[in-house]
C-alpha cells in the first residue's frame, strides 16, 4: 500500500506542493498494492480492492475498485 500525501511542482521537482490531507475513516480495509493520492477522503466502512488507485474520495459504506478507483457497491453498516 502507498499513501501519497504530497506532489512535486512539475516545473521544479525539488519543490513540494501543498496538498489537502488524506483522511481515512473507521473500519476501512485496503487491499494489497492500493495507492491513495493526496486529498482523498475514505468514509467509514469502506473496502478498497487490491491494486486500486484512489484518486477521488469514497463515501462511507462502499466497496470500490479499479484504476481509477470507482464505487461498485454500497453496503449497509
Amino acid at each position: 500500500m502507498k499513501i501519497i500525501s504530497s506532489n512535486h511542482n512539475p516545473g521544479n521537482l525539488d519543490e513540494h506542493l501543498d496538498s489537502a490531507p488524506i483522511k481515512i475513516g473507521k473500519n476501512v480495509w485496503l487491499g494489497a498494492n492500493v495507492v491513495i493520492l493526496p486529498g482523498v477522503e475514505l468514509g467509514d466502512n469502506v473496502t478498497i480492492g487490491a491494486g486500486s488507485v484512489v484518486t477521488k474520495s469514497i463515501p462511507s459504506n462502499s466497496i470500490a475498485v479499479g484504476n481509477p478507483c470507482k464505487v461498485i457497491k454500497n453496503v449497509c453498516s
